[in-house]
């Protein structure tokens, strides 16, 4: 972590804090699905087509396809993009993708489904990301950030490995609970127009990421 630049720490926090936000809020509207947790939803999908009639399965599927699509997408424009303005630019279709789900709220003539765009806009996340130093901030799931955290935990205490190795993994799990709390308890509070606050978010983020590709070209 101490090899990261600090705006990359400070915005892959930021964005990890996102997600949960809008993990938790995906969780309460669709009563228990989630919109970036892909092995929850995987489970709870097979559980489903067992089940007579298949209950959820297809709207899980949505969320599944939703999710391929965005990370597709953010995938295919960082791939088109590969220099200073290539993760900008996927910030800047994750944007596009919450501000379409908050749209649903804020105008419901404009109706549709969020969901859907919330599992996108995670997926297009994803392909933001870039590791450092065995840093990765800005995940949408902790499941290996919490292996990680026990194995640094544990070199840690046998002294093979750094004292504090294991605080990145910590504060990234920190920054994804966090936002989950604050997103569930927004969203109980003001429903969709919650996803205000992660489209801001992502907003700051993307405007660092604008500013430092301008100066990278200056």
């Amino acid at each position: 972590m101490r090899d990261t630049p600090p705006p990359d720490i400070a915005g892959g926090l930021l964005l990890t804090a996102a997600a949960g936000f809008v993990d938790a809020v995906g969780f309460l509207r669709l009563d228990g699905l989630y919109t970036s947790f892909m092995s929850g939803n995987s489970t709870q999908f097979a559980v489903s087509l067992t089940q007579p009639g298949h209950p959820v399965a297809w709207e899980i599927a949505l969320l599944f396809v939703s999710f391929l699509a965005g990370g597709f997408s953010g995938s295919l424009v960082s791939l088109r993009l590969p220099g200073r303005w290539g993760p900008a630019a996927v910030l800047g279709l994750e944007a596009v993708f919450l501000v379409a789900a908050l749209s649903t709220a804020l105008s419901p003539s404009l109706g549709g489904p969020a969901a859907p765009l919330l599992a996108a806009a995670m997926g297009a996340q994803n392909a933001a990301l870039r590791r450092s130093a065995g840093f990765r901030p800005g995940v949408t799931f902790v499941t290996g950030t919490l292996y990680s955290l026990s194995h640094t935990l544990a070199q840690a205490a046998a002294r093979v490995g750094p004292a504090f190795g294991w605080v990145p993994d910590a504060c990234t799990w920190l920054a994804l609970v966090s936002g989950a709390v604050a997103g569930a308890l927004a969203y109980r509070g003001y429903g969709l127009e919650a996803l205000v606050a992660p489209v801001l978010g992502v907003g700051l983020v993307l405007a660092v990421a604008v500013g430092r590709a301008v100066r990278a070209g200056a």
